[in-house]
């Protein structure tokens, strides 16, 4: 039986510490789920075709190789998705204590509920401080994002 993992996220847009999560989890995994979710606290800056179509090319782009699926969740739990396509383990990168406060909720929570594992990431250093939401604010205001995402997710957004 395959060990499928699920990692989950905005992804809105992918950054390099997604990509170092992603391809970590596919060195650990048979399968790994690259799941789009949405998260009602949160205004969308990339309509979810757009994200899935950047995180497939940025997959392409770092060559990450491995049983990748790029998939969409926005009704229900994350634990049913896991459920559904036999996934007994969520990755997450974990950036700072912030965010490790926010996930071990969630965790106990999935576990709870559908006896979904969770495996907390570390960053690479160098992608430690980077975030999405950091990411749209540098590019909304005309900088450079290039140390921060995927050369497809750099090329796409300088030509917005």
């Amino acid at each position: 039986m395959p060990r499928i993992a699920v990692v989950p996220g905005s992804f809105d847009p992918v950054t390099l510490g997604h990509l170092d999560v992603i391809g970590r989890a596919a060195s650990i995994f048979d399968e790994v789920h690259v799941v789009v979710t949405h998260n009602p606290d949160k205004q969308a800056f990339l309509p979810v075709p757009e994200r899935d179509s950047l995180i497939e090319r940025s997959i392409e782009e770092a060559r990450i190789s491995g049983e990748i699926r790029i998939a969409n969740w926005s009704m229900g739990l994350l634990v049913d998705y896991c459920q559904q396509v036999g996934a007994e383990v969520l990755v997450k990168g974990i950036r700072s204590s912030t965010d490790l406060s926010y996930e071990t909720p969630m965790s106990i929570v999935n576990r709870n509920l559908g006896g979904i594992e969770t495996i907390f990431m570390l960053p690479n250093p160098e992608n430690a401080h980077v975030s999405s939401s950091l990411v749209r604010q540098v590019s909304e205001l005309g900088g450079d994002i290039s140390p921060y995402v995927p050369r497809a997710v750099a090329t796409f957004l300088q030509s917005r």
